[in-house]
Formats: structure tokens, sequence, C-alpha cells
């Protein structure tokens, strides 16, 4: 083994134990106090309205941290600048993500960053296939879920998606994905 092989590993291992961590912070305190509910659907539109044409699942669980169904469009405020949680928006309007998948973690996860590393784990599969179904381009993933308090209650329901941007303030998806 020479030696910049033996350096590698080790940075290696550290920038993902660096990458976990700051990303199961941010997670925590981005969450919602206990007793929050997830952001409520958008009101119905009025049935004179003319219908949308590409309409928007918005989230259907009450649960004490964000979580949101499949095919649904948020933005989140790691990525857009202007709100303090995640919000649904409109598939056929700018968003910043598409939930692609709802997992359920394992269960003997003792710490913040295992329960980050089984959010990828469990996402890992769908990001991939979901990233070959749009023919192109530069995708992230972007695991929603719960922290250590909510996970050590028995919640395990977490939500996978898919983004164009990985900054606040990047660029946004402006449809919905292709399935």
């Amino acid at each position: 083994m020479t030696q910049s092989a033996r350096r590698t590993g080790p940075l290696l291992a550290l920038a993902v134990v660096l990458l976990l961590t700051a990303g199961a912070v941010t997670a925590a305190l981005l969450w919602p106090a206990p007793g929050h509910r997830a952001a409520a659907p958008p009101p119905s539109p009025s049935p004179s309205a003319s219908p949308s044409p590409s309409p928007s699942p918005s989230p259907s669980k009450a649960l004490p941290y964000p979580w949101f169904a499949v095919g649904s469009c948020l933005d989140h405020p790691q990525l857009s600048p202007v709100i303090t949680t995640a919000q649904p928006r409109p598939c056929d309007q700018p968003h910043d993500a598409e939930a692609i998948a709802n997992p359920k973690l394992p269960d003997g996860l003792t710490k913040e960053s295992q329960i980050a590393m089984a959010m990828l784990t469990a996402c890992q599969p769908s990001v991939d296939s979901w990233k070959a179904a749009q023919g192109g381009g530069t995708y992230y993933s972007f695991p929603l879920g719960l922290s250590l308090a909510y996970y050590t209650q028995g919640f395990r329901e977490v939500t996978c998606l898919l983004t164009v941007s990985q900054h606040e303030g990047g660029p946004k998806l402006t449809g919905p994905l292709k399935s």
C-alpha cells in the first residue's frame, strides 16, 4: 500500500462522518418542536377554478416532523432562503424537491449518525432508479426524516427527495419528475 493510499482512507472516513453529523445536526435544528404537525395541505381550488395540469399531493400523515407522500413537491428551508419549514408546492411551478419514496427505518438505531446513514441507505435504490428515469442531468438525494428523539418514540417513516440543487438559493425543479 502506498503512502497516499494510507492517508486517503482515514481522510475519507473522517469526511463521511463529518458529513453525516452535519446533516443530522442540521436536520434536527430544522424540524419543528414536538407537538407541531407537518405542513397543512394547500387549500382546495374552488369548483369553478380550472383544474391544474399537474396536481401536487400534499402531506397526508400527522407526524411531528416533515413527511411528504410520493409525488409531492415542496420547498425546503435548506434550499429556499425565505422559508423556515418544509412547505408543499404545486409540481407544475418551481419547487426545490419531489418526494420519490417513503421507506421506514429499521429498529435498533441509537445515534443520530446511524439514523442519517440509514436514511441514505434506505433512499439510495429509489434515488438511483428515479435519476435514471430523468434521462440525464444532475440530481441530488435529499433524505428528509426524523431526529433520534422521534425515533426513540417509535417513529420510523422518512421521505426520500430528489433535487437539482444541494445549496440554498440554487436551481429549482420546474415540473414533476418522470417516474
